[in-house]
């Protein structure tokens, strides 16, 4: 989780394929432990081809049901299926905007939020834009994009920043 935390969490993603795979590692979080998806993600990239959503939007039901199998991935039908489904929602809005970090970081004018939390309490679960976000994402064909889960994406890609105030790891 410190490795996690200090060399990736809160950084500016911009690639695509970064993008794509924390968002499908956020939605496969809901209802688990980041620490529990985050010791799978190896797996993940090995089940998921990459995290590449041009191959993870042709999965079909072989594919599916091949997954569920897998013990290293979260085995949940729903899951599996958002996965699928956001790959194709997530090529459509790449034809739209050029590029899906076009279209997320569009959102914040291409700068981080940076808040400057002092405690960890002080850290939201959910802020007006991952509402506004969540919602466009949903209207796009998107799930598991609740506004908790799409906060947490927000933190993860470094459209948000919530290192605490003094942490080493702090990015701007």
């Amino acid at each position: 989780m410190r490795e996690y935390h200090d060399h990736e969490w809160g950084r500016p993603t911009h690639d695509d394929r970064d993008l794509f795979e924390l968002l499908v590692l956020e939605g496969a979080q809901a209802g688990l432990s980041w620490s529990t998806v985050l010791n799978k993600r190896p797996a993940y990239r090995l089940a998921f081809d990459g995290f590449e959503p041009a191959v993870v939007a042709g999965y079909d039901d072989a594919k599916q049901t091949e997954l569920l199998a897998d013990v290293g991935i979260v085995r949940n039908r729903l899951k599996v299926r958002s996965a699928v489904r956001n790959a194709a929602a997530f090529l459509a809005v790449q034809a739209e905007a050029g590029s899906f970090d076009a279209y997320l970081w569009g959102w914040v004018d291409g700068r981080p939020v940076v808040n400057r939390p002092t405690k960890p309490g002080e850290v939201p679960a959910s802020t007006s834009l991952s509402d506004r976000i969540s919602k466009d994402l949903r209207r796009r064909g998107f799930n598991f994009v609740g506004t908790t889960i799409i906060y947490a994406f927000l933190q993860a890609t470094g459209v948000v920043d919530d290192h605490l105030v003094g942490c080493p790891a702090k990015p701007t």
